[in-house]
Formats: C-alpha cells, sequence, structure tokens
C-alpha cells in the first residue's frame, strides 16, 4: 500500500501531465456515474443482479417487443431518467472547455457528459436518451414519446422504436468506433475513469492509446483489467473526489494553464 507523500506526489504529476497535455483524452465507465445513483450493470449491486439481461438481447427485442421494453422503461427511463450529473462529470467537461480535453470516449449510454457541457463525446455503445425507428430512422427524445403505451411507435410508419444504444448481439456503430481508435491513437494522456476493462471492443481503446506512446493516468476505486498491464499513475478513489483534487492542483489565468505549486 502506498504512503501518502506519494499518492501525493502521484497526484501531483498526474496534474502536471494533464496541464501540459496537447491532446488528451478520457475513457469513461459505470464508475463516472456511480455517484449519480445509476448502479453498473455488473457485480453484486448491479442492475443484472435485478434485470434479466435478456431483455436487452436484439434477438429478444425484436420477438418480444412489449416485455422488453417494460424492462427497459424500468430501468432507462423511469430511473436513469431521473439521474443528473456528479462533479466528475462536471470537471470533464471544464477540462474540454479549457482546452486540456480534446475528447471523451464513453461506453455509458446515460447522457450525464452531455449534461455536464461535454461537447466532443464519442459514445461507444449510444445514447439512452434518443429512440430510434429501425425503419425511417426517425430520431425521438423520450419526452416525445408516450412510454406509457408500450412498445412505443414511430409516428410515421408504426414500426417499433428502439433505445439508440447497443443490445446484445448487435454491432459498434461504426463512427463512434472509428473516431474512438483515432483519438486514442492521437493521445498523448489518457484520462482512464470508472472502468475496468472488461467489455470488449471498447476495453481496447486506452490499450491502442499505450501502444502509440500515451501516458495512462486511471482514476478507479479498485484495481482493474488496466492496472498492471498499460496503466503509469494509479489514482485510486472515486471519480469526483480525485478529479476535483486534480482540478483544485491546476488553476487558469488569462487563458492560459498554469499548475498550483503552492
Amino acid at each position: 500500500m502506498k504512503n501518502k507523500l506519494n499518492v501525493k506526489v502521484d497526484v501531483q504529476l498526474a496534474a502536471e501531465l494533464i496541464r501540459n497535455s496537447g491532446s488528451m483524452i478520457a475513457f469513461t465507465g459505470a464508475g463516472v456515474s456511480v455517484e449519480s445513483g445509476i448502479p453498473p450493470f455488473r457485480g453484486p449491486e448491479g442492475l443484472w443482479s435485478r434485470y434479466d439481461p435478456q431483455c436487452l438481447d436484439l434477438d429478444f427485442f425484436h420477438s418480444h417487443p412489449k416485455e422488453s421494453w417494460t424492462a427497459i422503461k424500468s430501468i432507462f427511463y423511469d430511473f436513469f431518467g431521473k439521474a443528473k450529473f456528479n462533479e466528475a462529470h462536471r470537471v470533464l467537461a471544464d477540462f474540454e472547455a479549457k482546452g486540456l480535453l480534446k475528447a471523451l470516449v464513453t461506453q455509458n449510454i446515460d447522457n450525464l457528459h452531455q449534461m455536464a457541457g461535454s461537447k466532443n463525446v464519442l459514445e461507444f455503445h449510444g445514447n439512452s436518451q434518443k429512440l430510434i425507428c429501425p425503419h425511417c430512422k426517425k430520431i425521438y427524445l423520450p419526452e416525445e414519446v408516450d412510454l406509457n403505451v408500450l412498445p412505443p411507435r414511430c409516428v410515421a410508419d408504426k414500426q417499433i422504436l428502439k433505445p439508440d444504444f447497443v443490445f446484445f448481439g448487435e454491432g459498434i456503430p461504426e463512427a463512434a468506433y472509428r473516431r474512438s481508435l483515432l483519438a486514442a491513437q492521437n493521445a498523448d494522456v489518457v484520462l482512464i475513469i470508472g472502468t475496468t476493462g472488461e467489455v470488449m471492443p471498447a476495453a481496447m481503446i486506452p490499450a491502442e492509446a499505450k501502444q502509440a506512446g500515451a501516458v495512462i493516468i486511471e482514476i478507479n476505486t479498485e484495481s482493474s483489467n488496466y492496472t498492471n498491464r498499460i496503466t503509469d499513475i494509479f489514482l485510486e478513489g472515486k471519480a469526483s473526489e480525485v478529479l476535483l483534487e486534480l482540478e483544485g492542483l491546476i488553476r487558469w489565468e488569462k487563458g492560459t494553464k498554469e499548475e498550483v505549486t503552492e
């Protein structure tokens, strides 16, 4: 276990790397939204301990749309829909606004990064706060659809609407995949936040950056699949607490980046 001095040095080094970065990206997972009240899918307290993951299987969705939509509504619209962004989301949005963070690759589908103000968000698995008609490709916001009548249908062609995120058995959106790989290959620093690196192919994004020469800063509450393989600096703790500490070590004066050393 590291002593407090080593931990402090690691945080200061991470802040310096962030301050001096030219093409930093962030790679986020479920852990960044836990403090917003959204549990991860996996694990003893995960959503799959309460719901059958079959509801998000593409074939099951097409063959049992009402049953699938009943679970989807409960998870993503009755529950997720009430979630608010937290300080971790806000700090990342602020890093982008100040020119430090060039892209944010997220596995999350909760839209909280965008709600916090992040603009260049590469959604690897899509976004639950959009519904799409698989037939005509018309996009709806949840509030534009009556989710008390399931399954919801497109007003144009009466086809069953689908949440615009990746189901089991469905491919990753090509544009998001391509842009995420490009961002990783061009990154000089990667912030891994709140993800264990278990879900493929998303988990390969930080490794692509590492192979291209990026420094990897990992923020997690416990060790992950990345920690002993590609991570250069491991900052243990909740996402919001660590990011707030990093933010506190950096200040902005007249549009320039300066590290607080006192």
